[in-house]
This record gives C-alpha cells, sequence and structure tokens, in this order.
C-alpha cells in the first residue's frame, strides 16, 4: 500500500451526485504531512493566501469587506511555518472582489509586520485599484497610481509584486504604453520586484494585456520589459494556465530573472523543471494544499523526484476541480478548504462570494481532497460538509 492508497477512517458522509443520487462516501484517514518544515527547500515558493471574513460583524457583506484579522495572520504564521513565502493582497485575497485598496493596504501592513519577528518571507500586492478604470484618461493617471501604491508599501518596508492594472488594460493604445508604464514604474523601486502577469481568465478586464490579444505577441513586450530591466526584476509570475507558453517565457529570460509559475492546472511539472530550467512558484492552490506542497518541495530538495510527484500528483486533480471555468471564482474552493480543514470556525467571504460555486462543486472539493490526503481531521471535515450540506437543502 502505497501514501495514497490509505485505509479507510470508518466515516461515512452522503454526498450528492450530478444525476441528484446521493452517494455514500468513505472518508480515508490523512496522509501524514508536515505542519512545519525546517528544512531547507531548492525552490522559492510563495503561497498566495486568502482573507477570513468575520461573520460577526455588522455590516453589508457585499459592500462591506468585513475581516478577522486575528485569523487572518493566523493563516500566514501556518504558511510560514511550512516554510513558504506569502504572496499577500493578490487576487487570491479577493483583490479587486470585495478588498479596496485601503483593506489590502492595512492587510499589507499587517501581515509584513507579522512576518518581520519570524523572517517570514512577503511580497505584497502594488496595483493601481484605487484608480476605478473608467476614471483613468491617460498612461500618467495609472504611473501615479502605481507609484502611490509602492509608496505606501515600502513605507512598511514591504516588497512589491507588481500586479497587472485594469486601468492600463484600458487605457493603453499599444505594446509601447506598457513599455512607458513599467520602465517609469521600475526604475522608481526600492528593490527587485515580481512582475504579475494575469491572464484574463482570472480577471476578464485584463484582457489583451501587453498591448497584444495574441498571447505571443503580448510576451514579446513583457520579456522585453524585463529583460531591460533586470537590476529591478526578482521575477515574473505567469497566470495563463498554459504550460508551454510559461516554459518558452521562461527560456527567454534574462539570467538571474527568476519565473514563479502561477499555473495552478500543471504546477508540479513546471516546478520539477526540465534539463533546460525549472519554475519557482506562487500559488494561490498552495494556500489550500500547503501541507502536500511543503512535504513535495522536502523531497524535492533531496532530490527525490518520486516522491515529489507521488505526493503533488493527486493534488492536481483537486486544484483543476478548484480553479475550473469561470476560474476567478476560485477563492470560493480555497476558503473552503480552509474551513474543512479547521483553519478558520465557518464558510464565510468577504463579499458573500461563498456563493459563488455550487453545492455539487463543493461536494466535488471534498472528494477530492480526500484523495489527495488533505482532510487532516476526517471527523472535523465531515462534520463541517454535513453542516454546508445541510444549508443548502441536502440531507434534510
Amino acid at each position: 500500500m502505497n501514501r495514497y492508497e490509505r485505509p479507510r477512517a470508518g466515516l461515512t458522509i452522503a454526498l450528492p451526485r450530478a444525476d441528484r443520487s446521493i452517494e455514500n462516501f468513505a472518508v480515508s484517514t490523512p496522509a501524514d504531512f508536515p505542519q512545519k518544515v525546517d528544512a531547507p527547500l531548492n525552490r522559492i515558493a510563495f503561497a498566495a493566501a486568502h482573507v477570513v471574513a468575520d461573520p460577526l460583524a455588522d455590516g453589508d457583506p457585499w459592500l462591506d469587506a468585513a475581516v478577522d484579522w486575528d485569523r487572518t495572520i493566523a493563516f500566514r504564521e501556518h504558511l510560514w511555518d511550512l516554510g513558504f513565502g506569502v504572496a499577500e493582497a493578490m487576487d487570491t485575497a479577493q483583490r479587486g472582489m470585495g478588498m479596496s485598496w485601503p483593506q489590502s493596504l492595512e492587510l499589507i501592513r499587517r501581515s509584513v509586520a507579522a512576518a518581520k519577528p519570524r523572517n517570514g518571507l512577503v511580497f505584497s500586492g502594488a496595483g493601481t485599484d484605487q484608480l476605478a478604470p473608467e476614471d483613468a484618461k491617460s498612461i500618467d493617471d495609472v504611473i501615479r497610481a502605481y507609484e502611490e501604491q509602492i509608496a505606501a508599501i515600502e513605507s512598511f518596508g514591504g516588497r512589491i509584486i507588481l500586479m497587472a492594472s485594469r486601468a492600463l488594460a484600458r487605457v493603453a493604445q499599444s505594446g509601447d504604453d506598457y513599455r512607458k508604464v513599467y520602465n517609469r514604474v521600475l526604475s522608481q523601486v526600492k528593490e527587485p520586484v515580481i512582475i504579475h502577469w494575469l491572464g484574463d481568465m482570472f480577471d476578464p478586464a485584463l484582457a489583451g494585456y501587453w498591448g497584444a490579444k495574441d498571447s505571443n505577441a503580448a510576451m514579446d513586450v513583457a520579456v522585453e520589459v524585463i529583460n531591460a530591466n533586470v537590476a529591478k526584476v526578482d521575477g515574473v509570475k505567469i497566470s495563463l494556465l498554459d504550460k508551454d507558453k510559461e516554459i518558452a517565457m521562461r527560456r527567454r529570460l534574462a539570467k538571474g530573472v527568476r519565473m514563479y509559475t502561477g499555473d495552478d492546472f500543471n504546477y508540479a511539472e513546471l516546478i520539477a523543471g526540465d534539463d533546460q530550467g525549472y519554475s519557482d512558484a506562487l500559488l494561490g492552490i498552495f494556500d489550500a494544499i500547503a501541507p502536500a506542497a511543503a512535504a513535495a518541495l522536502v523531497a524535492l530538495s533531496k532530490n527525490d523526484g518520486e516522491t515529489f510527484h507521488d505526493i503533488l500528483g493527486p493534488t492536481v486533480p483537486l486544484s483543476r476541480h478548484i480553479f475550473r471555468s469561470p476560474t476567478r471564482f476560485y477563492k470560493t474552493g480555497v476558503v473552503f478548504m480552509a474551513y474543512l480543514n479547521g483553519h478558520q470556525n465557518h464558510f464565510t467571504m468577504v463579499g458573500g462570494q461563498e456563493s459563488t460555486r455550487s453545492t455539487l462543486h463543493l461536494a466535488e472539493i471534498f472528494r477530492l481532497a480526500d484523495a489527495a490526503g488533505l482532510l487532516r481531521d476526517p471527523e472535523q471535515a465531515v462534520a463541517r460538509m454535513n453542516a454546508v450540506l445541510a444549508i443548502r437543502g441536502v440531507g434534510i
């Protein structure tokens, strides 16, 4: 019996199927993944972390982003314990889907402060979301918005992930406008940044980013900008869910510039790499599968590729399901995993986003998490799954 042919935990749960029948699903024992990692890793791995909502806040959930700061920071401590860096205030934290710039800045301030005493790695998203796309009249407006956010984050001692800009996508007329904005902004940063190329499957407002609808033409502009600013660029995170495009871009980057995979469909093989290189990682799915990902990365650092793939392989179907189209709603699956595994005591999200995935979708997350050995307390996971099912009218 290998690690993924685990014995049953002696528990069953009634889960709905697509044909409206009910399956009596037998729950497995969890895999023995670590909750803390001290071993050095040979990949840099960031987890883009979610925010924990405050379910008892007196406000309008669609309008007010009420955050449970203590549990939100506790989850980041969990990620640091597992050897991950935290990619803060990114789309996984519902940036632009419930979390405004002022709220995101408060999140960044708290996260950077929490990281310092434990020497935790944290890079934070700087974008232009204080500037409504329809209010942007020129690329100078976009530059000023980037400068404002970068200055605010750097004032806390934070490092920058330069996020894609909806306003820039709206006002830019060509690749030259992207060159002007990025060259200007990069010339001013205090420390090298990670550039984030977020595809329109994650945010439809970013269609045609880098000044071209064709992704190969867009890549030409992005690579030119990055390679012209090597001293100011730590790396690039590409989120196109296309492994061949990531590999092609990785091979074009100047020496010393890292490729951080953002491919939540093919991360295992991209991190493992090939004879011409590998990708580091900056992934939303690492929020949900952190213990498995940490164990896999420890194995990889010991040149044990077989164990690396044995561990990460079963997580890939879970990730592909969580990130299925419409991909922008993946945050619901990430938070649901945190709820099942006891990192928060409720399944409430900022902006009421817990409603963006169906009951069948959540039931399949439970099955796939079980198959990957990721339900760390089966009794708790069953009780919480049953609570969600009951609210949605299953089994009553």
